[in-house]
């Protein structure tokens, strides 16, 4: 048994604790425990010391460090992603013409293809967030960020997911997942806080006019109300 070992950035660790599992002898596990390491004497291997059960906190915890200093697994990139960390993974989508549904008193059950502003998701361990942006270019981390204006959203951008079916990854690959919960799911209401459109008739007027086809294949970014954050803070996670 190895004591000391060399992470990526060439610095020296030391086996500390060790964790044991058990279970049936179909793989499924049942139980675990969690040991010290004891320090070995001059010329003797370190052994394993008494353990004790693996309680949900001490879990979740070590998890959460192992996912901290986990080593990625490599993957392409495309264009569209902003940001992957161990909590979050952030991407853009540029304007574009895309599907909305509703269902609601106010509108109906309605479906149709609407033009959409440059949005920038993010899928996080603490939520789902959507933003909205001014121009049609990549952003940057000092790019400003404006309202989300959709409904089934929250303040600082956070979507009600509702009975949505998102995926369970955080990840590149799980990307199309995140984004079709949000688009294919139907808006139902406006949600309390801030004002998320600037329209002279309210949000229910605009997206009439959205769904009736009155703004063409064109986002009238004048309804984008701003939110006096930027890209960077958002994948810094002061948001």
């Amino acid at each position: 048994m190895t004591t000391i070992a060399m992470d990526q950035a060439g610095v020296d660790i030391n086996l500390t604790k060790a964790v044991l599992l058990y279970g049936a002898k179909d793989g499924t596990v049942q139980y675990g425990t969690i040991h010290p390491i004891l320090a070995a004497s001059k010329g003797d291997r370190p052994t394993i010391g008494a353990g004790v059960p693996i309680d949900r906190f001490g879990l979740v915890q070590c998890l959460q460090s192992l996912a901290a200093n986990a080593v990625p697994q490599a993957e392409f990139l495309p264009p569209t992603v902003l940001s992957v960390g161990p909590h979050a993974v952030t991407w853009w989508c540029p304007p574009c013409m895309r599907r909305v549904f509703f269902e609601c008193d106010e509108l109906g059950n309605r479906s149709s293809i609407v033009p959409h502003p440059g949005l920038v998701f993010q899928a996080a361990v603490d939520g789902f967030r959507v933003f909205a942006l001014w121009g049609e270019c990549r952003p940057t981390p000092e790019t400003k960020l404006y309202e989300p204006p959709y409904f089934n959203t929250w303040d600082a951008g956070k979507i009600c997911v509702g009975t949505a079916n998102v995926p369970a990854r955080l990840d590149v690959k799980s990307i199309p997942g995140w984004e079709d919960a949000f688009f294919n799911s139907a808006f139902t209401h406006p949600n309390h806080g801030g004002k998320r459109v600037a329209y002279k008739r309210g949000e229910f007027a605009f997206w009439k006019d959205m769904l009736d086809g009155v703004f063409g294949k064109v986002f009238r970014k004048t309804a984008l109300v701003p939110f006096n954050r930027t890209l960077g803070d958002l994948i810094a996670g002061d948001i």
